[in-house]
């Protein structure tokens, strides 16, 4: 019996209800459109997501944590919601009346409230009353079509695949003093090079200006903000900014230099641009460019470095990409990305993927971010990433920005550092690579 929601449909689902996968137990095209069939095979099973589908695209239903019956009572549920799915995107709506949050009745299916019954008086159609207990707008819940093509019915389990971590991490505070230290005794393989440059790149509001303060926050033992950065439609950043890190207030420079851009927009002739891209990687575009989308930077504009050095070129890539809508990317930023990470790999650039955001997509992960490496929903967005992106599961690293703490997290820096030291690794490579091209010239011995 195949499930006919996504496997992406429902590790949204479970991301709204915690450590949990779904069990399908009802089927109304293999058991029935009938009450009958539906209560034999869901009766004091709980808790529940129930689906109903319509010949007009639509996926919409309910969840109760209470088990179905026919005693034609009214149950009480204050955790209750419908929802219906915008593309891969969950709208919710809670019950409001908790006390009628679900009416069992032995002549229908999930019956919630009075507002949604689906299969209702054993027939495949749906019976809808918004605001009667949940207030919800019919035409976006299903479209007005009441006829169903599908009702299914799962059961939530707990996941016991959470109970192993898949990538190992210590969660210490001497592990966080090391990496520390190991990234301020950093030293770039080239001679030429002091500190290794890594652009940020990602959709607009993905993280990659929160990415840099909450790294400076880190080494300055304090949460900070330095580069601009908040919530926006359009990229609040229009320069092309390099940013290096101190160890410490007033402290030495790191050997690492965060290079922030404006925002990837699904629009041609807004975001950031390919040929823009082009001119960072090469070393051209100096420090505070600011961005004109319609006209790429050219060679005669003022600033322009028409001879780069090796220290003024791109080392990294790390993508930013928010865990939250990794799977509503729209296709058209999809292609810009890939458009750069075709450019990237041609000029043998490394490349990594930063997830952020990680404890909103998973309730797990909030409750505690070491649990990161134990959520499977968070394994499969990562996973999801890397096919998006077209980088290996190994480069793609979980991260929590700092956005609205007021003090330092150690779990949250170790999460931090093990970027950093991803992207001097991955800088190792890159210069590792140039040397075996050019035969050894100009590297440390």
């Amino acid at each position: 019996m195949s499930p006919l929601l996504t496997k992406s449909q429902q590790r949204t689902i479970c991301s709204q209800l915690g450590r949990v996968k779904l069990k399908l137990l009802y089927k109304a095209s293999i058991h029935g459109f009938t009450s009958a069939a539906f209560h034999q095979r869901c009766d004091n099973r709980s808790p529940t997501v129930s689906v109903g589908y319509n010949a007009s695209g639509y996926v919409f239903g309910g969840y109760t944590k209470q088990p179905f019956s026919q005693s034609g009572q009214y149950v009480h549920d204050d955790q209750a919601f419908l929802f219906t799915f915008s593309g891969e995107q969950l709208i919710k709506y809670p019950v409001t009346t908790p006390v009628y949050a679900v009416k069992m009745m032995a002549n229908s299916g999930p019956y919630f409230g009075e507002a949604l019954v689906l299969v209702n008086g054993s027939q495949p159609i749906v019976y809808n009353n918004p605001g009667n207990y949940y207030t919800f707008n019919a035409a976006q819940m299903h479209g007005n079509n009441l006829n169903l093509t599908e009702c299914e019915v799962y059961q939530v389990e707990v996941n016991s695949e959470l109970e192993k971590p898949w990538r190992p991490m210590v969660w210490e505070q001497q592990k966080r003093t090391e990496m520390m230290d190991s990234i301020k005794s950093y030293s770039p393989m080239t001679s030429s090079v002091s500190q290794i440059r890594v652009l940020l790149i990602g959709p607009v509001g993905a993280g990659k200006s929160s990415f840099f303060n909450s790294i400076n926050s880190v080494f300055r033992g304090h949460v900070t903000s330095q580069a601009i950065a908040g919530c926006s439609t359009t990229s609040l950043t229009t320069q092309f900014r390099t940013y290096s890190l101190k160890a410490g207030r007033g402290g030495k420079p790191l050997p690492i230099i965060l290079c922030d851009t404006m925002g990837l927009e699904e629009t041609t002739g807004a975001g950031l641009e390919l040929e823009d891209v082009v001119n960072i990687l090469k070393g051209h575009l100096p420090d505070t460019y600011q961005f004109n989308p319609s006209a790429p930077l050219h060679s005669e504009a003022h600033g322009y470095r028409k001879s780069p050095s090796l220290k003024d070129k791109i080392h990294c890539v790390a993508y930013i990409i928010d865990a939250c809508k990794v799977s509503i990317m729209p296709p058209k930023l999809e292609e810009k990305l890939d458009a750069i990470r075709r450019k990237v790999n041609l000029m043998g650039i490394p490349q990594l993927v930063l997830m952020t955001k990680v404890d909103d997509a998973c309730p797990f992960v909030s409750e505690d971010i070491r649990n990161i490496y134990r959520s499977s929903y968070i394994k499969e967005m990562m996973q999801e990433v890397s096919v998006r992106t077209g980088v290996p599961l190994s480069c793609v690293v979980p991260v929590k920005n700092y956005s609205k703490e007021l003090e330092l997290d150690q779990n949250c820096d170790i999460l931090l550092l093990t970027a950093i030291i991803q992207m001097l690794r991955f800088a190792d490579n890159y210069f590792d690579e140039l040397s075996d091209r050019l035969g050894n010239v100009g590297t440390k011995e």
